[in-house]
């Protein structure tokens, strides 16, 4: 809970307008982290739910790749697997994306929404977002814990400005776009 805070304590300094997490309780504890400091209640969101794995859930890369090494073999190729018979990754983004949109909707003219979910439900929803083709997710790479992407508005739709981040974002030349 010590990463969580630290993470609540940088991101209130954004004065978020809104906060949306995942109902899952570890993205849910770490959203109410930064509800304290900035006094905003949390929407908790289904659609924000990490990647429903079927029978991968709680197994290592190892015991996986073990138990299943054709659909295992196919998904670190980047193939759009159900990965152990769970939901494809468009599936993850077609739930992600609408709650996020939901929440977006909501926010004042230039408000700021903090988004509490999980690293992968989180990669697709920055894919779908920044309208990278479907295959190209995976090259955002996974979330650390605690650690945060900012997207902002570009001339066409969503653009990402830092990703992977556990610092605030700082303002780069050419921004004003």
């Amino acid at each position: 809970m010590q990463q969580a805070r630290r993470a609540a304590r940088l991101l209130a300094a954004l004065e978020p307008d809104a906060i949306v997490a995942s109902d899952l309780s570890r993205a849910a504890a770490t959203a109410g982290e930064l509800a304290q400091l900035t006094g905003l209640s949390v929407t908790l969101d289904e659609g924000l739910r990490e990647t429903y794995a079927g029978h991968w859930q709680g197994l290592t890369n190892k015991e996986i790749e073990a138990r299943f090494p054709e659909q295992f073999a196919a998904w670190r190729r980047g193939e759009p697997v159900r990965r152990g018979d769970g939901e494809l990754e468009t599936e993850v983004a077609d739930r992600a994306v609408p709650a996020i949109a939901r929440a977006v909707e909501k926010l004042p003219e230039d408000g700021t929404l903090v988004v509490v979910s999980h690293g992968g439900a989180i990669r697709c929803a920055i894919g779908r977002m920044i309208g990278l083709d479907e295959g190209s997710w995976g090259s955002l790479g996974a979330l650390s814990n605690c650690c945060w992407s900012v997207l902002g508005p570009g001339a066409r739709g969503w653009r990402l400005l830092e990703h992977n981040a556990g610092t605030l974002p700082e303002p780069v030349l050419g921004d004003e776009v």
